[in-house]
């Protein structure tokens, strides 16, 4: 469903066709945002031209009669008020400086006196703090602190950096955060003057934060609304908040306040909705990008931002946490009463996209500031909220879909045994498809009713509309039959708003009815009292809610996705059904031809088998099974290499009476039970019993993951075990323990056995790295003593995949320190040559001589490679593998040297004084050669032949791209005599994208190559234009589009 242009829903139709129902969701979503994003614009310079003109503004009235997509400049000055608004909230000061001068191009008015600056100026010492060298505001180690941040690769992951003003000596929180020219540093007063009481301040918070986390992922599952209020008692014991409430955004992009904790004397807003423009568009896209927003004082004035005339646009102040609200959302805070919140994006990451699924909010009826590090240890607990809420989403879409299954089988089998109607006059019916208030059946000019419906000869009628209307659609789908051009809609009133129907052939239909949304809609807030007077033009939540209502006044909730997926899937189904009733026998000549095909099959079925049974039994890591009594009807070499039980023993013997030693017997059962129940676990310890020559060790201990073994009809006949052997591991970590204290010739040890071991004291510091972590990060131990473990070390040394990794790792070590045990935890990273490490991580408790905690060990177990899937590119190599390595290898090592040599040349020629132009060319040289230098080094045929290549992610300018890719082909269509055209802005040339450089200058070159060689000479001509202006935002990413002619 999409927003049309007067706010009309439209209707959404679908096809059989996969592909046509994707594309076609896909405009329609790109559509509404548009008209949303227009809706928001227009009410914010409708009451911005209120304000200036002395006239009422009217928000719900904007809300109801929203406009038609305004134009691209007003578009354009709405995002850059949102984004370059150029003020800032008074609690702090900000800084914006150039890299890598810190020259000052940037200042709020108030760091004069924030930073004391007013004698300076006042002497006029300088005039203003443009041009000045931003260390000289700060305590020597305070700038040398500010310039290490700032050359870091990752700078916002060391924030916060403590500093001090050089002329007051007051202590700041600095937070830092890079922009399109430059850095920008927000200065926040810190209340403590010892940076280590703010460091064991901070690791405090993030010790509640776990306890918080572990409170979460301690809830029985299958129930959200005990999650999120369990996440909201927890975040108002962190801040102290008044009001602490998640808002849930809903398909159609309304919000609805779905859980709350309140000062008992203030209005619940528990149950509200509001309209999508509540939370306006671009607001939702700077919350995806900056997740925590803290307002202190709405009443307070804003500061102005002072800047550079060099610069041609306000500076972006988006990830800035000073960043001023806009005079609207103030008022409507003022008018609810807020004076002071907090918010904080609830983020759900899945299949490789990021949703902003919520808001949790925070509200105080007086002034509040809450310290940055409280506010990123709230976010830490968000983070991890938002991977617990994905958990039971996905659970809660899998029971969802295995009731529709279970539905859709039953109605499979009522359409095998009985006429079409028995869908809708037995049970289940086509109303327990999906949730809908009422259903019908239209077959040959009649109706069978369900529910609540129109009458027959309603049905009949929307059947001949859609007929008339829809006639190319096989399904249509529309919260709102009046705004998808029903002429009957009126007549039918609130009982029937929305539908979707499922064509079954030319004239039998399937429906599914909805009623209105009010309905469904209540809401605890105080009732409105005559005497009050009712002004729609102020903004504030029963406004809100009173807008809300009109919005969906003649419209129903909106059908989701998985609904209409499963209505889609169930009409399938029945018309394959229909068409075999109307023929006579096809149903069992149909069944007579498959099992004949299933027959023909079945030597092809036994030979795989065969060689299935081959490939476990030579397999190089433990593989065992049992049948579904436990008793062990599989065991492998390997595994009887460890244990010292052959196969031909172990047959027969029980798994665990007999096998598994006493200590995880309990565990096993549970597997055992869970399995046979069809759920799969995932790396589980277990201690196995040795046998023969091997019983004078004392237990073999393997990491195994358990599958279910099925029979031809699907039913789960057992048990397989995958494992990987740990006991050396194991063995060496218990005697580790052991040793209480005294564990220093572990550490120490170059043994190449030991494995990798570090610690972290009280604080989330490392203070312990030893030699394997070297080896395998290849970052020494005196790099990374002292720094921080979260985010410094892992994060910017090693850096990680996502946020996801590093907020379980915070888990994982903070509840090591808290002397908490953990689960072992996948955990991957990148070491100092960007190769990727896979391993397990556990964490344990690290005490001293009197039991006091005092940090945690860590200990990381290297992922076998055994355990990964075959592939072609990691297959053994043959003879002819290996010599065609070396062949590339010694061909590459050939090119790599004059390369160097041309390299070094331009290294020497960058330091000598050359014009802007020369430097320019240069530049387009040296991305050529990094081009060439990224090919050689891609010598893995494997990872090339796959395309499984690591990414190198950095901060880049798309006009270097530009530059090279077209330096590269100018021999080539000077030699053809070909024109190029370009036609590029130059906000377009200076934009910073973050991405593979190489791999996209790769790309691109290459694209273009092939369009200059294709073109015909000598009168041919390419041009390259770069679409400038609004594109599409999806999933917080801007989408600039290329047009290569």
């Amino acid at each position: 469903m999409s927003l049309g242009s007067r706010g009309k829903l439209k209707d959404t139709s679908f096809s059989t066709s996969a592909e046509s129902n994707m594309n076609t969701n896909t405009v329609i979503k790109r559509d509404k945002i548009l008209a949303r994003y227009s809706a928001d614009a227009e009410i914010l310079a409708e009451f911005e031209q209120s304000g200036m003109s002395g006239k009422s503004f009217d928000y719900s009235k904007m809300v109801l009669d929203p406009p038609r997509l305004v134009s691209e400049d007003k578009m354009i000055a709405y995002l850059s008020k949102i984004q370059r608004g150029g003020l800032v909230q008074p609690f702090g000061c900000m800084l914006a400086i150039e890299e890598p001068t810190f020259r000052i191009i940037g200042y709020s008015e108030n760091c004069s006196s924030l930073l004391g600056l007013e004698r300076q100026l006042d002497s006029k010492q300088f005039m203003s703090l443009i041009g000045v060298d931003a260390t000289t505001l700060f305590t020597p180690p305070s700038g040398a602190s500010l310039a290490k941040a700032v050359a870091s690769r990752e700078i916002s992951l060391l924030n916060p950096i403590w500093v001090y003003a050089r002329t007051t000596q007051k202590p700041f929180y600095a937070i830092l955060h890079r922009i399109d020219v430059g850095v920008v540093i927000d200065l926040e007063p810190a209340r403590s003057s010892d940076p280590a009481l703010s460091l064991a301040g901070a690791v405090q918070s993030q010790k509640l934060a776990v306890r918080a986390i572990s409170r979460l992922q301690s809830l029985p599952g299958e129930d959200i609304g005990l999650l999120c209020d369990t996440v909201v008692e927890e975040v108002q014991k962190l801040t102290g908040y008044d009001r602490v409430m998640v808002y849930k955004f809903h398909e159609d992009d309304h919000g609805e306040v779905v859980s709350e904790i309140r000062r008992s004397d203030l209005e619940p807003y528990l149950g509200l909705h509001y309209p999508a423009t509540d939370v306006p568009q671009a607001s939702r896209f700077l919350f995806k990008q900056n997740r925590v927003r803290m307002i202190c004082d709405c009443h307070a004035k804003p500061v102005k931002v002072i800047q550079s005339e060099e610069l041609r646009q306000p500076l972006c102040l988006v990830n800035s946490t000073l960043r001023s609200p806009h005079v609207c959302h103030t008022q409507y805070m003022a008018n609810m009463g807020s004076i002071a919140s907090l918010v904080m994006a609830i983020i759900v990451n899945g299949n490789d996209t990021t949703r902003l699924w919520g808001l949790l909010v925070c509200h105080h009826t007086s002034p509040r500031y809450v310290p940055f590090p409280v506010r990123y240890a709230c976010e830490f607990l968000m983070q991890a909220f938002g991977l617990q809420l994905y958990m039971e989403i996905q659970l809660a879409s899998q029971m969802a879909e295995k009731r529709i299954l279970k539905t859709q089988t039953l109605l499979c089998d009522m359409l095998l045994r009985d006429a079409p109607f028995g869908i809708v006059t037995q049970s289940p019916s086509i109303m327990d498809i999906v949730k809908c208030d009422g259903a019908a059946l239209y077959y040959d000019g009649n109706s069978w009713l369900l529910g609540t419906t129109p009458t027959e000869s309603q049905v009949k009628d929307i059947a001949e509309w859609l007929l008339s209307n829809h006639g190319d659609s096989t399904g249509l789908t529309t919260d709102s039959l009046a705004d998808a051009g029903y002429p009957g809609a009126a007549s039918l009133g609130d009982a029937v708003c929305g539908m979707a129907t499922a064509r079954i052939n030319s004239r039998h239909f399937l429906f599914w009815f909805r009623s209105h949304t009010a309905k469904e809609v209540k809401w605890g807030g105080a009732k409105h009292h005559p005497e009050d007077k009712d002004d729609g033009g102020k903004m504030n939540p029963r406004s809100s809610f009173k807008a809300f209502l009109e919005v969906v006044k003649s419209k129903s909730l909106p059908w989701e996705v998985s609904e209409i997926n499963a209505i889609h899937s169930l009409q399938l189904i029945i018309r394959d059904s229909f068409q075999d009733t109307q023929n006579t026998g096809p149903k069992t000549l149909n069944y007579i031809q498959k099992n004949d095909t299933a027959i023909g099959g079945m030597d092809e079925l036994s030979s795989v088998t065969l060689e299935m049974v081959r490939l476990i039994e030579t397999a190089t890591v433990p593989i065992f099974g049992v049948d579904s009594g436990g008793i062990i009807n599989g065991w492998n070499e390997k595994i009887g290499e460890l244990t010292g039980l052959q196969a031909s023993e172990a047959m027969g013997k029980s798994l665990v009476n007999e096998v598994v030693h006493a200590d995880s017997c309990e565990a096993l059962k549970n597997i055992l039970t869970r399995a046979m129940q069809g759920q799969e676990d995932k790396n589980v310890e277990l201690k196995l019993k040795n046998f023969g020559l091997h019983q004078q060790k004392e237990v073999v201990y393997l990491m195994v993951n358990a599958c279910t073994s099925r029979d031809y009809t699907n039913a789960i006949v057992g048990v397989c075990f995958v494992g990987q052997d740990i006991t050396y591991e194991k063995v060496v970590l218990d005697k580790f323990i052991k040793l209480e204290g005294d564990y220093k010739a572990i550490i120490q040890s170059l043994n190449p056995l030991i494995p990798p071991i570090f610690a972290s004291d009280e604080n989330a510091c490392c203070s312990e790295w030893n030699a394997a972590m070297e080896r395998l990060t290849g970052w020494n131990r005196d790099e990374v003593i002292g720094k921080l473990l979260p985010s410094e070390i892992f994060g910017s040394f090693c850096r990680l995949k996502g946020q996801d990794t590093l907020t379980n790792f915070m888990i994982l070590l903070y509840r090591g320190i808290s002397g908490q045990d953990s689960e072992k935890l996948p955990f991957g990273f990148f070491d100092r040559n960007g190769k990727f490490i896979e391993a397990y991580i556990t964490a344990n408790k690290r005490t001293d001589a009197s039991g006091n905690m005092i940090g945690c060990f860590c200990f990381l177990q290297i992922v076998s490679s055994d355990l990964k899937p075959p592939s072609e590119g990691h297959r053994p190599k043959g003879r002819e593998n290996i010599s065609e390595s070396k062949e590339l290898a010694y061909i590459l090592q050939e090119m790599k040297n004059p390369l160097n040599g041309i390299r070094f040349t331009h290294k020497l020629l960058e330091n000598t004084t050359i014009s802007e132009s020369q430097k320019q060319f240069l530049d387009t040289s040296d991305a050529c050669e990094r081009q060439i230098m990224a090919i050689i080094e891609d010598t893995d045929l494997g990872s090339i032949n796959e395309g499984t290549l690591q990414l190198n992610m950095e901060e880049f300018v798309l006009g270097n791209i530009l530059d090279a890719i077209v330096s590269q082909v100018m021999m080539l269509i000077r030699g053809k005599n070909l024109q190029l055209f370009h036609e590029i802005p130059d906000e377009i040339k200076t934009l910073a994208l973050y991405g593979d450089q190489i791999r996209l200058q790769v790309v691109l070159s290459d694209f273009l190559l092939n369009v200059v060689s294709h073109t015909p000479s000598p009168k041919g001509w390419v041009e390259i234009k770069i679409s400038p202006g609004l594109k599409i935002i999806q999933d917080g990413n801007e989408f600039i589009h290329l047009k290569f002619r």
